[in-house]
């Protein structure tokens, strides 16, 4: 999933270089950080939030293939 959210972002931001993508995994759930340059955060946020949304919802579907709950979490 992790590589999943670092190839849609490095696809949307100016500096693919500053892309970082973490993972955590919990009993319960996957979170998913990623971090972009702060130029960059407007570009992965969208307005009104919407590709940040459609970027959730992308890595949702692909997790209910696999039987996972998954966090994206966009952090400065």
């Amino acid at each position: 999933m992790g590589e999943l959210v670092k190839v849609i972002a490095e696809a949307l931001v100016d500096h693919p270089e500053s892309v970082e993508v973490s993972e955590t995994v919990t009993s319960a759930s996957v979170v998913i950080e990623l971090k972009v340059a702060p130029e960059d955060m407007g570009k992965v946020i969208g307005k009104q939030g919407r590709i940040a949304k459609a970027l959730r919802t992308v890595v949702k579907a692909a997790a209910t293939r696999e039987n996972k709950h998954v966090v994206v979490e966009i952090v400065q």
